[in-house]
């Protein structure tokens, strides 16, 4: 894992997940999976050229991305609504686990909100990261996402 680059005012999680690059690609593109251990619901797959909302119910948020790349088990490349973009790179191993970078960039903002930002992206999709390698490797279901900001959740 990496912190903030200032050349590319980005951050950059990474983590290995044993299992087929086939498998975790397809975790990450379909909402049937990441709503596993991401987002609550999504209106869509991930698709090249798609416009998909993501939906966090547990805090009432939900954001529009509109998917620019999707190379089946390479690639995966989006723009939020802000503007910024977040690229998932999966890299097949010869053990058949897999390595996976998830990096944003394009940034609007600058100084201690930028750090801010970009401090929050990372920790964000470390957890996730986390919550893809359980829910993956082990068939369980953590709520990390939820159980990050428990007192904000609607929910409960």
């Amino acid at each position: 894992m990496t912190a903030l680059d200032p050349a590319v005012s980005g951050v950059k999680a990474e983590m290995l997940i044993r299992r087929p690059v086939e498998d975790v690609y397809e975790a990450f593109a379909n909402p049937e999976q990441t709503t596993k251990f991401w987002f609550t619901r999504s209106s869509g797959r991930l698709e090249a050229g798609s416009e998909i909302r993501w939906d966090w119910e547990m805090y009432g948020v939900s954001d529009r991305v509109y998917v620019l790349e999707a190379e089946k088990n390479k690639k995966l490349r989006l723009r939020w609504s802000d503007g910024s973009e977040t690229e998932w790179t999966f890299v097949d191993r010869p053990d058949r686990t897999t390595f996976v970078s998830i990096a944003t960039s394009g940034y609007a903002e600058d100084g201690s909100r930028l750090i801010d930002r970009a401090i929050d992206d990372m920790g964000g999709y470390t957890i996730v990261l986390c919550g893809a390698k359980a829910y993956l490797e082990h068939d369980v279901i953590l709520n990390l996402v939820a159980d990050k900001a428990p007192d904000a959740n609607a929910n409960r």
